[in-house]
């Protein structure tokens, strides 16, 4: 079980109960990977107290600065020993008993990847309409077989976590990732709960860039509408042209140069969104 932290110093003694209880439930098979994405809090400190007491088994790794998330879980992913992964976050919004149900799909039901599906949210109302709208655009934009409510925690096997961690985007989204590379998948509803202390560190920068990343990284869309408003810039040229030769002969225009000024404006702007178009195709298959 892979649980990046940052910021989570308060909830990570209740954090290690529940994960007591779960290991006591799956006889003793939990490992828990603890991640400390560069928390300038004192997260790290309090895990090497409360580690070694807990009986747990336990890795614990700490970044030498904040890489964000996905860097950490991926970090997690790759230091972990077992046939089957879960991905939790430490903010205890997530129930830690989705981790059974990930266990039971992955070890019996023939599934390789489980994500949980977020039914509803506690969070602040700001929060649910910026989380809603994101979701929303990844979805239309992205990738739309991604669950509207997003994806916060999934479980995998070992073979999808060494393809996973075998990809080596560094500017990408790992839930992007994950969906792309298929598999057998399981969705699994749940009820996000209410944050216990602190906030959470997806700020909108971080999500705007989040967003960004994954058009980018996933979907050639912003190369199409470039190509396509090349095109229609082309043809509007044209058309434009025409219309101003017959305004021309027709004495409708008086200044000199207009026409042809006009009309080389519009045909080569037309013509550079076009070019960067076809080009952009090239560079997004290489």
């Amino acid at each position: 079980m892979v649980i990046p932290v940052f910021r989570n110093v308060e909830t990570l003694a209740e954090l290690i109960e529940r994960l007591r209880s779960l290991s006591s439930t799956l006889k003793g098979e939990l490992e828990a990977v603890f991640v400390v994405d560069g928390s300038p809090d004192q997260s790290f400190t309090r895990l090497s107290e409360l580690l070694p007491a807990s009986g747990l088994k336990a890795q614990l790794l700490s970044l030498s600065r904040n890489f964000g998330s996905f860097a950490a879980i991926r970090a997690g992913l790759a230091a972990g020993r077992g046939e089957h992964f879960a991905v939790m976050a430490a903010d205890l919004q997530e129930p830690a008993e989705l981790v059974l149900r990930f266990h039971e799909e992955l070890s019996g039901r023939g599934a390789d990847v489980v994500v949980g599906t977020r039914q509803k949210r506690h969070d602040p109302g700001a929060g649910r309409i910026y989380s809603a709208i994101f979701w929303w655009l990844y979805r239309r934009l992205v990738q739309s077989d991604v669950p509207a409510g997003g994806v916060d925690v999934f479980g995998c096997s070992r073979e999808v976590r060494d393809s996973l961690c075998a990809l080596g985007e560094r500017n990408s989204s790992l839930v992007g990732l994950l969906f792309w590379l298929g598999y057998r998948r399981v969705e699994i509803p749940y009820e996000r709960l209410e944050r216990k202390s602190g906030r959470s560190g997806w700020s909108f920068r971080r999500k705007v860039q989040y967003l960004l990343d994954s058009v980018f990284s996933f979907s050639d869309l912003p190369i199409k509408l470039l190509f396509w408003a090349g095109v229609g810039g082309l043809l509007l040229s044209l058309i434009f042209a025409v219309v101003v030769a017959v305004a021309r002969i027709g004495g409708f225009v008086a200044v000199p140069g207009y026409s042809a000024t006009v009309i080389a404006l519009c045909f080569f702007g037309g013509l550079n969104c076009f070019g960067l178009g076809v080009i952009g195709g090239y560079v997004w298959r290489t």
